[in-house]
């Protein structure tokens, strides 16, 4: 209930969340169920909402966050989990409530959940017989546990089976996704040394080093990975890693680095002669980049932090400058099914303006003759298209390249439109949703 909690309250992401409820839990079982409890709820949350406020006597809105909280999770295991029996479900909300001083609730809480395990499930509406588009949006925003407002963006856009497929996309649980360290002694063995240890895995279906897990030892895969032998990585994030046209000898600027998947990416492109500097601006994020690196043995890559809003502290000397933006992460909601409820319309603004302000103060840092790289976990044309055209019409020492002109443009092609950009697309693809885009630096240009 704890990490459920600290989403809703907005005191924590659900990485973060769930890496602080799983401190004394040793039982790979107990860790796999704390993962699945929360990340369920909050994937299904909507749903869960409309079938809890028809037996509620109180408006969820009125309700004390715990007890929300402990309701949501009741319903979710009551409707998706058949570990735990029933009645055990509603003793162990109820005792949640209590344990969280809102003693009072308790047994309105019991009665809630206890009619839910009668089976007296509200029918969900229809989004089939929805009369009209409004009657469909708003079905389909319950059905598929995604905010209206979000519906309604993607339903502007895409035509009504697009949007279907990307909702459930988006509420199938994430494969675990691992990127092969080419640096590691015998990396690119990595999957057999797996498999020796009981890991089985099976390759991406487009990102060369990319392994999808599909069981085995929990620890062995541990070690593996405090080894820097593989890293966590989703396969869209390495897809868009190459988008960067970095080569042997190159001089790297990755900026927004954390956790530091894509700068791995880039001192492998780079090898022994080149040179990849790493930024980040908030401490634990630096502890998180340098502990990456130097687990991988990437020694031609450097750590530097860096204020959010200074000017950056180097010249216009890096082959390739990659922004990785900070950005309202919209694509990754299969991952990530808090962000849809933590989001609102608002944020898209203000996302956009840091990133304007961030990919002009990176471009300062681009040799003549470089590249800039632009990319974000985002399908929204306010943090993507509308960035660069931004960016384009104020910087005339700037051009967009295609994404697909790399040495990864072989592999890229399929995702590259003829406007030159990256999208990677939940419906389309079966991945999260990347864009990115390439801007190089006329030589001789100036910012």
């Amino acid at each position: 209930m704890a990490a459920l909690l600290a989403v809703e309250l907005g005191r924590a992401d659900l990485d973060t969340a769930i890496d602080r409820a799983r401190e004394g839990l040793a039982d790979p079982r107990d860790l796999a169920l704390l993962h699945e409890i929360v990340t369920g709820t909050l994937r299904w949350q909507g749903r869960l909402d409309w079938f809890l406020a028809a037996g509620s006597s109180v408006p969820l809105a009125r309700l004390d966050p715990e007890v929300l909280v402990a309701l949501r999770m009741g319903a979710y295991q009551l409707q998706h989990l058949d570990r735990t029996p029933a009645r055990a479900v509603v003793d162990d909300a109820v005792a949640l409530v209590k344990r969280a001083r809102k003693s009072s609730a308790a047994g309105f809480v019991n009665a809630v959940l206890r009619r839910l395990a009668r089976g007296d499930w509200r029918a969900l509406p229809d989004p089939a017989a929805a009369a009209d588009g409004e009657a469909f949006a708003a079905a389909l925003a319950v059905t598929a546990a995604h905010p209206r407002w979000l519906v309604d963006r993607w339903l502007a856009r895409e035509s009504r089976d697009v949007v279907e497929a990307w909702l459930t996309f988006d509420n199938a649980a994430a494969p675990l996704v691992l990127r092969v360290n080419p640096l590691a002694a015998g990396g690119r063995d990595a999957a057999g040394r797996l498999s020796a240890r009981g890991v089985e895995t099976h390759p991406c279906r487009w990102a060369p080093l990319g392994l999808v897990v599909d069981g085995g030892p929990s620890p062995e895969l541990s070690r593996a990975l405090e080894a820097g032998e593989v890293f966590l990585q989703d396969e869209g994030s390495q897809l868009a890693a190459l988008v960067a046209p970095v080569a042997a000898g190159h001089r790297v600027l990755d900026l927004c680095a954390a956790p530091g998947g894509k700068t791995l990416a880039y001192a492998a492109a780079a090898g022994p002669a080149g040179r990849v500097v790493a930024c980040d601006v908030r401490p634990r994020r630096l502890d998180l980049l340098a502990g990456t690196l130097r687990r991988a043995g990437a020694h031609r890559a450097s750590v530097v932090g860096v204020g959010e809003r200074d000017p950056l502290p180097f010249g216009p000397v890096f082959d390739v400058v990659a922004v990785d933006a900070p950005c309202s992460g919209l694509g990754t909601l299969r991952r990530d099914p808090d962000i849809k409820w933590r989001r609102r319309p608002a944020d898209l603004a203000a996302y956009h303006a840091r990133q304007v302000d961030l990919i002009r103060r990176a471009s300062a840092a681009v040799a003549p003759g470089g590249t800039l790289v632009y990319t974000t976990c985002s399908t929204e044309p306010e943090e993507n298209d509308e960035v660069v055209a931004r960016f384009l019409r104020d910087t005339p020492a700037f051009e967009q390249r295609s994404a697909a002109g790399g040495p990864g443009g072989r592999l890229l092609a399929e995702f590259v439109g003829a406007d030159g950009w990256l999208r990677l697309h939940p419906a389309r693809h079966g991945l999260e949703g990347y864009c990115g885009a390439v801007l190089a630096r006329r030589a001789g240009g100036r910012s």
